[in-house]
């Protein structure tokens, strides 16, 4: 025990916290204050490299776009393979691209207006994509390093233990 100011304060052994699993998480991300996106659909130029690409490629921007929204439970090789396969062969990619702009709308509290986001995917499909991959940006996503590199950054040096195949095979 040891004695301070008269007072006996009992002491014991320190002994570290037990560790605690790891859980993936997304990123941190930044809010919109006003509950909508937060850079107009008009702003497509503001990110030039992204503007040439989503012209050209609309395929990558919409398949990295994809990935981080579905959490990485999809590629953005597939997701970008479907909607290249349905711009060539049907011209409605829109209505693809369009389920993807509700579902991170829904997953970030900003309001939906289906017939509104229908709209702005037929009309400007290039701009609605640039917009919402600057909001994904804007989140703190790196869209370029997909969804599951995105976890490694946020959670560096976290190491998978080995997987086990089973018993003995004699």
């Amino acid at each position: 025990m040891k004695v301070t100011t008269g007072i006996p304060i009992p002491q014991q052994p320190y002994a570290a916290p037990p560790p605690q699993p790891q859980y993936y998480a997304p990123p941190p991300q930044r809010q919109s204050a006003t509950g909508d996106f937060s850079t107009s659909l008009c702003d497509c130029c503001s990110d030039m490299p992204l503007c040439c690409l989503t012209l050209w490629c609309p395929c990558i921007t919409f398949g990295r776009i994809a990935e981080i929204v579905d959490r990485g439970s999809s590629s953005c090789g597939v997701n970008g393979t479907l909607f290249t396969l349905l711009l060539c062969f049907t011209g409605f990619q829109w209505i693809y691209s369009c389920t993807y702009r509700s579902k991170m709308k829904a997953q970030y509290g900003i309001p939906e207006n289906c017939c509104e986001d229908c709209c702005i995917h037929f009309c400007c499909e290039c701009c609605a994509l640039c917009q919402e991959y600057r909001e994904l940006e804007h989140r703190g996503y790196n869209l370029a390093l997909g969804w599951h590199g995105n976890i490694e950054r946020q959670n560096p040096g976290v190491v998978m233990p080995p997987q086990v195949h089973g018993g003995m095979m004699r």
